[in-house]
C-alpha cells in the first residue's frame, strides 16, 4: 500500500498509547502502523543500523487479526536480539556461534507482548551475548547514536534505544543485567525503566544471574513504560522472586501526583572516579525541580565500594555465561570455540569455567548480602536520584570486545557505576531523559525506588516529564 506523508508524520508524532487510541477509533489500521513503520525503518535504518533483522511479512501476516481493544493495538514493535523468544525469529544473541537459530516457540513475555496488540517489524541489534554497554557486534555491525556520529548509542539495548528515538518504532524491548536498559535510554534520550526483581516472569527460562537480568522496554514517555508494565508484569508458579503488585494499575498510578516524597540524592560516584560538570549539573537540577514540586530533599554518598561490588558482580557473571554456552553446544552439536565468539565472551566463558561451585556459592552469598545493604542504605528514601552514567556517551569502539583482558574490559565500565548495584539489589530505577549537553547530547538521570514500588517511580517520572519536557526533541537522524 502506498504511505502517505501525513500518515508518517501521524506515526512518528505519536507515542504507543496514542498509536493504539488512533487504531480503536479506526483513524488508522494496524495495516497502515505496519507500513509507516516499514518505511520509516528503510529510510533511517541506514544510517543507524538499529533493526538487523526485518521481519515485516510478520507484522504484516498480524496485523488483520489485532484485537482494537488491546492497550497497544496495531503498535509496531522491536525485540530485542537477545533471550526473548518469538516463535520463528532469528535467536542468536549476536553470536557467530548461534547465527542459524530460530525461535520454535514464543516466550512468556512474548505471548502477553502478542495478547497486548503489537506487531513485530523487526529484531533490534545488541553486542554478543548482551555484555556490554555499547552495541557494535561483529556479526550484525556498529549501531549508531541518531543524536550524534561517532558516539555510543549504548547498549546491550542500543538497537531499540536507538530506534524509538529516531521513531522507527515507539516502543521497543529492552534488558538489563548491568544497566543495558538504562544506558541506552540515557545515551539516546528516551525512557528507560528496569522494573523490581521478578516484575517480568523469565519463563520458561527459571532465573538468570540469581535475579539480575531484567527485561522491559524503551520508550518516549513514561505512559508508555507504565502500560507496557501492565502488560507484561506479573509471575507464573514457580517463578523464584514474587514483588507486591498495586490493586490499581501502573498507568494510572504513573499519572496520579505522588504525596509529599522524601528524596535522597548523590553526585559522588561510589568507585572514587570523576563525574562530568555538566552530568553533575543535570542530576542538580532534577533536585532542585523535585524541591520545587513540594518534595523533601537531602544529599546522601551511596555507601558501597563500588569497585569491590563491581569486582564481585563480574566474578558471578561469568560461571552463568559458561553454562549457557554448555548447553548451547548441546543444541549447536559441537563445542564452541575462540573462533565462534568475541574475544571478550571467549575470556567470559573461559573465566567462567574456571571457578569452583563452592567460589561460586560464597559469590552469590556475598551478592545477596550486598543487596540487603544497598536496600537498606536507601530505605530512608522514597526516591533515589543518582546520574545514569557519570560521563557523556562514550566514543564508538571504547568499550572494545575484541580485548582479551577481561578484568580490563570490565573496568572500563566505570561510567555506569550507578547501574549494577540495582541490578544485584532488585530495587526498580528509571532513566529519565532530562538533560542535553552543550553539543545537545542527551543525559540520562536515574531515579531508584524501594523493591516493589514502581509506581512511586513512575508518578515522580510523570511530575519530572511534565516539567523538564523531552518528547518533542529529536535527533537530527529521526522521522
Amino acid at each position: 500500500m502506498a504511505v502517505t506523508e501525513s500518515l508518517l508524520k501521524t506515526y512518528a508524532d505519536s507515542d504507543a498509547l496514542g498509536l493504539a487510541a488512533l487504531v480503536r477509533k479506526g483513524e488508522v489500521s494496524p495495516v497502515e502502523t505496519v507500513e509507516a513503520a516499514v518505511t520509516l525503518i528503510e529510510r533511517l535504518n541506514p544510517q543507524l543500523n538499529a533493526v538487523i533483522h526485518k521481519l515485516y511479512d510478520m507484522g504484516r501476516k498480524a496485523a488483520p487479526t489485532v484485537d482494537r481493544n488491546a492497550p497497544f493495538a496495531g503498535v509496531p514493535f522491536l525485540l530485542k536480539e537477545l533471550a526473548s523468544m518469538w516463535e520463528g525469529a532469528p535467536l542468536t544473541n549476536s553470536s557467530a556461534f548461534l547465527k542459524d537459530q530460530v525461535a520454535t516457540a514464543d516466550s512468556e513475555a512474548t505471548r502477553r507482548i502478542k495478547a497486548a496488540g503489537m506487531l513485530l517489524v523487526g529484531k533490534s541489534n545488541a553486542p554478543e551475548n548482551g555484555w556490554s554497554i555499547t552495541t557494535e557486534p561483529k556479526l550484525y555491525g556498529t549501531t549508531h547514536n541518531p543524536w550524534k556520529a561517532g558516539i555510543t548509542p549504548g547498549g546491550s539495548s542500543g538497537g531499540s534505544a536507538a530506534a524509538v528515538a529516531a521513531r522507527m518504532v515507539p516502543i521497543g524491548e529492552a534488558s538489563d543485567g548491568a544497566g543495558s536498559i538504562r544506558v541506552p535510554a540515557s545515551c539516546c534520550g528516551v525512557v528507560g525503566l528496569k522494573p523490581s526483581r521478578g516484575r517480568v516472569t523469565l519463563a520458561p527460562f527459571g532465573d538468570y544471574w540469581y535475579g539480575g537480568a531484567y527485561f522491559l522496554c524503551a520508550t518516549r514517555t513514561v505512559r508508555d513504560t507504565a502500560a507496557y508494565l501492565d502488560a507484561l508484569a506479573g509471575s507464573v508458579p514457580g517463578d523464584p522472586y514474587t514483588p507486591p503488585t498495586p490493586d490499581v494499575s501502573w498507568l494510572n498510578l504513573a499519572a496520579q501526583a505522588p504525596k509529599k516524597l522524601r528524596v535522597g540524592f548523590t553526585v559522588t560516584p561510589p568507585n572514587g572516579t570523576a563525574i562530568d560538570p555538566q552530568v553533575k549539573a543535570t542530576v542538580l537540577a532534577t533536585v532542585k525541580t523535585l524541591e520545587g514540586m513540594g518534595h523533601t530533599v537531602e544529599e546522601h554518598d551511596m555507601a558501597m565500594d563500588g569497585t569491590a561490588a563491581w569486582k564481585l558482580y563480574t566474578h558471578m557473571t561469568p560461571v552463568e555465561t559458561a553454562a549457557l554456552f554448555d548447553y548451547m553446544e548441546t543444541v549447536i552439536g559441537r563445542p564452541v570455540t575462540p573462533d565462534d565468539v568475541e574475544p571478550v565472551t571467549w575470556a567470559i566463558i573461559q573465566r567462567g569455567r574456571s571457578i569452583s561451585g563452592v567460589q561460586h556459592a560464597n559469590d552469590i552469598g556475598q551478592l545477596r548480602q550486598l543487596s540487603h545493604a544497598v536496600a537498606a542504605d536507601l530505605q530512608p528514601y522514597d526516591i533515589f536520584v543518582t546520574p545514569t552514567l557519570t560521563q557523556l556517551p562514550r566514543p564508538l569502539g571504547y568499550y572494545d570486545m575484541t580485548m582479551t583482558d577481561l578484568d580490563a574490559y570490565n573496568a572500563k565500565w566505570a561510567d555506569s557505576v550507578f547501574m549494577f548495584p540495582f541490578n544485584l539489589s532488585g530495587l526498580p530505577a528509571i532513566s529519565l531523559p532530562v538533560g542535553w549537553s552543550a553539543e545537545g547530547i542527551p543525559m540520562g538521570v536515574q531515579l531508584v525506588g524501594r523493591y516493589g514500588d514502581e509506581a512511586t517511580v513512575l508518578a515522580a517520572s510523570t511530575q519530572l516529564e511534565q516539567a523538564m519536557p523531552w518528547r518533542d526533541r529529536r535527533p537530527p537522524i529521526s522521522a
